[in-house]
């Protein structure tokens, strides 16, 4: 469970993160398709990374002590690319409205906002500069 939300939190906490320089194409390609996009950016500035590995750290104990999140392996390391993470949990946890809410809020809600905070605070403090996270055309 921790893994497949620490990957969704990669993923979805980019899509968000960068909203401003990427817009909806961005949104949809990084928190469908893979924060890796981000790879070039991140070896650039490093400390873009950081926003989601704090949302990621957050969610993870959240989805197994919480909310009893269980994934197969190898979906747990796809997050939400092609939702494949998520429904690796459906396939591997009990279903129960707990295990509804907590897929919502670990995989998807809590990252996006835990994200979002964590990088406007970087951004107001100077650490992220507009552009930092802007994705090659």
């Amino acid at each position: 469970g921790a893994a497949v939300v620490g990957c969704c939190a990669q993923m979805v906490g980019f899509a968000v993160s960068s909203f401003r320089e990427n817009k909806w194409g961005g949104l949809v390609s990084q928190g469908l398709g893979t924060s890796m996009l981000q790879m070039g950016n991140i070896c650039r500035w490093p400390v873009i990374w950081v926003p989601p590995t704090l949302a990621a750290a957050i969610v993870g104990p959240l989805s197994t002590m919480v909310f009893k999140l269980e994934c197969t392996g190898v979906a747990a390391g796809m997050g939400t690319c092609g939702m494949v993470g998520p429904i690796g949990v459906i396939a591997s946890t009990e279903h129960s409205p707990m295990m509804w809410v907590g897929l919502v809020v670990c995989c998807i809600v809590a990252p996006a906002v835990l994200s979002l905070l964590f990088s406007e605070i970087m951004r107001k403090l100077g650490w992220i500069k507009y552009g930092d996270m802007k994705l090659d055309a």
